[in-house]
């Protein structure tokens, strides 16, 4: 949490007074692995009919630079971007898997990059945009995992390794979180609450919109202060229970989640 007395600073971003609508996804982990995932969000992405969407982090299961963008699975989710954005505004916020996506993807994409958190001005309301991963300070390993791996020569030294070296390392991260994941004993971490009202006392933003704990919810976080908490998607495990959502917010206050066919069905 920030000291005593700091204020911190979140972007801004004004929305243009056309939208009628904005909508959110987060934490898809798409990967060539789970398709059925994939094609839900390609579809999606096809018929999305909000004026803007905005990506909140983990897009991506992995992102291991820049330059895998110009093949195989990493090129035709790069055109599955760049069409929606001809057709929309599409802002990407990075996430805990996908950081190492950078300004050469969105530039080439025509996406635009929103830092991690955003204060979103529309329809006269200010919302606080975050991936939600810095807010969840009780997990100390992580947050010392986040440190190192968000240093700049951290990212320089790994981004200087040939593609296929980065691949490698890449499955081998996926390896020991799963790993990690089937030894856990049922401890989750959430966003700290007193955090989040900080960071929206200072913002003037009594909305949050996050991702990163796949506990999908609205809820008050203190009176007066609301939280949405966006959904994971997941539709190729059949032992669980198939989680896709998109938050839809429109002028007057309304909050909606939709399935993504609903959402690409329904106009705004």
């Amino acid at each position: 949490m920030p000291a005593a007395g700091a204020a911190p600073a979140a972007h801004e971003l004004a929305a243009p007074p056309g939208w009628r609508s904005i909508e959110f996804i987060s934490d898809l982990h798409l990967q060539a692995s789970q398709p059925a995932t994939v094609a839900a969000w390609r579809q999606y992405m096809a018929g999305v009919r909000a004026d803007a969407l905005f990506i909140l982090g983990d897009l991506f299961e992995a992102w291991i630079g820049d330059d895998a963008r110009h093949a195989g699975f990493e090129a035709s989710s790069a055109a599955v971007l760049s069409e929606a954005a001809r057709r929309r505004s599409v802002f990407f916020m990075v996430g805990n898997r996908d950081f190492l996506l950078g300004e050469a993807m969105l530039g080439a994409c025509g996406v635009g990059a929103l830092p991690d958190p955003t204060v979103l001005s529309a329809f006269g309301e200010r919302v606080l945009l975050a991936h939600g991963d810095a807010w969840c300070i009780d997990d100390v390993a992580y947050q010392d995992y986040r440190r190192r791996v968000r240093d700049p020569h951290w990212r320089a030294q790994v981004l200087a390794r040939p593609l296929a070296e980065r691949r490698v390392l890449a499955r081998s991260m996926r390896s020991a979180s799963e790993r990690k994941a089937g030894e856990h004993t049922g401890e989750w971490f959430d966003v700290d609450r007193a955090t989040a009202l900080h960071w929206m006392d200072e913002a003037d933003a009594p909305t949050l919109v996050h991702g990163h704990t796949h506990r999908p919810a609205s809820e008050p976080l203190a009176p007066g202060r609301v939280r949405h908490v966006l959904s994971d998607w997941d539709l190729d495990h059949p032992a669980a229970a198939p989680r896709a959502q998109v938050l839809r917010w429109e002028g007057g206050g309304r909050w909606t989640r939709l399935a993504p066919l609903d959402a690409v069905g329904s106009a705004p």
